[in-house]
């Protein structure tokens, strides 16, 4: 129904983002939402348009080798919008691709929600299917490198307290955030930049 949609960022939070475009408020879930805060020009947002019985929502991502990888994911057993979300969370569609064509369990069992069963599946149902995905995502591509939670943390750094809320709606343990706390401290970075590091360090 929707291939994207195109406006200016009216609120972002862990869970979703709302873009307003011609007059409309959209609420759309996406990844990593806060990819798309800072700035006040218009952003393009591809979009799937998820629709169940119990269900009508809308998904937001990037590109859109995210957002057909998002769909493929849909198709695999046992994996919901929201396990697809925590898969695409890197921003690393070839990272992901790999994976799956590698026959790489370990490394696709580290995502939320993703058991070895599960895994399994994703590469029986996707590897050698995803070409319109990530055509270019070989060799040299695959890297090495919630609210009630957060007074834990005792931290006063409000880019790494929205960090790891988005960890947290995404998933993630607080046992597996806390891990990787003190590393991402280190540095003072924008949100999006510590959910980047957080996820490269949990899936390590």
């Amino acid at each position: 129904m929707y291939d994207f949609i195109k406006g200016r960022v009216d609120y972002v939070c862990p869970e979703y983002i709302v873009i307003e475009a011609n007059g409309i408020g959209y609420l759309i879930q996406a990844p990593n939402p806060f990819v798309f805060s800072g700035g006040d020009e218009e952003k393009k947002i591809y979009v799937h348009h998820y629709v169940r019985e119990d269900a009508v929502a809308l998904y937001g991502f990037t590109s859109r080798e995210e957002k057909k990888l998002f769909m493929k994911l849909l198709n695999v057993t046992g994996i919901g919008p929201k396990g697809a979300l925590a898969v695409l969370a890197t921003g690393r569609v070839d990272q992901v691709v790999e994976a799956i064509e590698a026959e790489d369990e370990k490394f696709l069992v580290k995502f939320p929600g993703i058991g070895k069963k599960t895994a399994r599946q994703m590469i029986l149902d996707l590897k050698g299917k995803l070409d319109d995905v990530a055509p270019d995502a070989f060799p040299d591509l695959f890297s090495t490198e919630g609210g009630k939670e957060m007074s834990s943390y005792s931290m006063k750094n409000h880019e790494l307290e929205e960090a790891l809320l988005a960890l947290e709606a995404l998933g993630y343990s607080s046992k597996e955030i806390k891990k990787v706390v003190a590393q991402l401290e280190k540095e003072k970075k924008t949100t999006e930049e510590y959910i980047k590091d957080a996820l490269q360090l949990m899936l390590k």
